[in-house]
């Protein structure tokens, strides 16, 4: 007999009854306990698509979902980076400020130092890696708040992009292979020869994952379950990529956004040091005295998160083909933060997916997008933007509600 009873295991891990009530008496019992996951996203996302369709058609034609997915790319990638500092139930407001400066430096570098474009895009990175450490380190080292350090660095590093880009303000982009990240589209086969492997890669995964849960004797969740999830993921996919075909192909910017996201989803899920995250972001006390190195795994995700938001301002200006003095500032910083909070990681730590920076991001997205088909002011689109992130906030305090009261938050 096991003496773990329902309560006290994972509800995402308890066997549904068998037939359709098992499966409905089962999701129900999970949105009762806060297990909200995706879905509050996803049906926002869904409405907000079946309302821009109704009033425009061509939000859904092939060549406007090819350009959001474009338009997003940028932001979703800085918004990776804030799920990550989330986790930890800390925050970054100098995400935008790290995005603008990493970009300042490659640019630099690439046009007027005449540095090949690769060591410029690693220059960029480093930039944003170095930033990330040195701010982890000293909210660790110093117990100085993330949102005190962070707003200090956000004025530091836009006084630094000043300070790179000089007297003229604004520098333009020409190299072919910087420029190709955001311009370079996949033809139709490469595209689903490209399908092909992220689909195998991710069943895979999948695959393994339960096979070491079994080896060590952990709880699995059901088979329906992990069978459901993996035919919507890859019907998305396959879905996706169809509408990429019918105009320009498989954008490089978005496959790289991606398999950015996938490979985050891929180390907090499946790597020791995912799972130390978690546990930091849930209970840092708790997780110092089960051994975990904290200070080690905050300065790491810092630094992760400040060098995806290098590598979102690299996107951005790739695709504006130039850097200026108001790179990364503006709504980009709002924006990301909001798509992390909107696409489902919590507020309060511990809890959230790399995936959230794609179902976020696409929200937000989708709104400036479809407003602009409409021909919305800038005011409007401002408006509802913040109304959609204030209800996701809402649903995921009352989801921590349900948590809680079922003993599990």
């Amino acid at each position: 007999m096991s003496s773990v009873n329902q309560s006290a295991i994972d509800p995402r891990l308890i066997q549904d009854a068998p037939g359709l009530a098992g499966a409905w008496a089962g999701f129900r019992r999970r949105v009762s306990q806060g297990e909200l996951g995706s879905l509050p996203v996803i049906i926002g996302l869904s409405a907000i698509w079946i309302i821009f369709y109704m009033a425009n058609e061509r939000f859904l034609s092939a060549i406007n979902l090819t350009n959001l997915m474009l338009q997003i790319s940028a932001m979703g990638m800085i918004s990776a980076g804030i799920v990550l500092i989330l986790l930890l139930g800390e925050t970054d407001l100098s995400a935008g400020a790290v995005s603008g400066l990493a970009a300042a430096v490659m640019t630099i570098l690439n046009v007027k130092m005449h540095v090949p474009a690769v060591p410029a895009l690693l220059a960029g990175l480093a930039t944003g890696a170095a930033i990330g450490a040195f701010q982890g380190t000293w909210v660790t080292r110093f117990k100085v708040p993330s949102f005190v350090v962070t707003l200090a660095g956000s004025l530091a590093w836009q006084g630094a992009l000043f300070s790179v880009l000089g007297s003229t303000g604004s520098v333009n982009l020409y190299d072919p292979v910087i420029t190709g990240l955001t311009s370079t589209f996949f033809s139709t086969p490469v595209s689903w020869a490209i399908v092909a492997v992220i689909i195998g890669t991710y069943v895979g995964s999948v695959f393994l994952e339960r096979r070491r849960r079994a080896a060590l004797g952990l709880v699995q969740a059901p088979l329906r379950n992990v069978a459901i999830r993996m035919i919507i993921i890859c019907g998305a996919v396959v879905t996706a990529v169809s509408i990429f075909t019918q105009d320009r192909g498989l954008p490089l910017a978005t496959l790289i956004f991606a398999g950015v996201v996938v490979a985050l989803e891929l180390l907090l899920r499946n790597t020791r040091f995912g799972r130390h995250v978690f546990a930091v972001g849930g209970n840092a006390e708790a997780a110092r005295r089960a051994g975990i190195r904290v200070e080690f795994i905050r300065i790491t995700i810092f630094a992760m998160g400040s060098t995806l938001a290098a590598a979102g301002g690299m996107l951005a200006a790739s695709r504006l083909l130039a850097v200026n003095q108001s790179s990364g500032s503006g709504d980009v910083l709002l924006n990301s933060i909001g798509a992390a909070v909107i696409g489902g990681t919590s507020l309060f730590g511990g809890r959230g997916s790399a995936w959230s920076a794609i179902l976020g991001a696409l929200v937000i997205g989708s709104i400036a997008n479809g407003m602009d088909l409409l021909a919305f002011s800038s005011s409007v689109k401002f408006m509802v933007t913040g109304s959609v992130l204030l209800v996701a906030a809402s649903v995921d305090a009352v989801s921590r509600r349900g948590r809680q009261a079922a003993g599990r938050a």
